[in-house]
């Protein structure tokens, strides 16, 4: 079996050490996490993990059968990049003067359909939402001009098909 980037979804009660025992299931595989996103879900007092990572199919089964084992786990989901709708969120802070000095660099973020959220007399902060690659490339663009400071989120994501979670979560009540 190949590797392949898998989204996996884990939908939990909120309590603490839930994380470091959840992390400590891909540590003793020695499987990297590529990205971890931990939010509120559609489902009240529901905490939603996106854990993205590269495996095989038989791996990812296997981990998510693990971290369904954890007792605050209610279920895991796993998808392919073909089944999941996905964005991360960037902020970059780059030198007031060149958003006026280059005219470049508002080419840049009108071409890349960023957002400039905030602007003061020593920088400016601009906003992208998008694929990875997107946000890799608008970063190559402003890299010649100084970067001041840099930082991404891990992936955020919903599945194409209608996900079970709130049709057993009913069931319990």
């Amino acid at each position: 079996m190949e590797d392949k980037t898998f989204t996996i979804s884990v939908y939990s009660e909120n309590n603490v050490g839930l994380l470091n025992r959840i992390s400590g299931i891909f540590l003793k595989r020695h499987i990297n996490i590529l990205s971890l996103n931990v939010s509120e879900s559609e489902i009240e007092n529901v905490s939603r993990f996106i854990i993205v990572v590269n495996t095989t199919e038989k791996w990812v089964q296997n981990i998510v059968g693990q971290i369904e084992k954890q007792i605050e786990v209610i279920k895991a989901f796993y998808h392919t990049d073909e089944e999941t709708i996905f964005l991360e969120n960037a902020l970059f802070k780059i030198a007031s003067s060149l958003l006026f000095d280059e005219k470049q660099i508002q080419n840049i973020i009108k071409e890349s359909q960023s957002t400039i959220v905030t602007v003061s007399r020593d920088f400016f902060v601009i906003s992208k939402s998008g694929r990875r690659s997107e946000i890799e490339e608008l970063y190559e663009k402003f890299k010649p001009y100084g970067i001041m400071q840099f930082v991404r989120s891990g992936r955020i994501s919903v599945s194409k098909q209608k996900m079970e979670i709130s049709t057993l979560l009913e069931s319990f009540k």
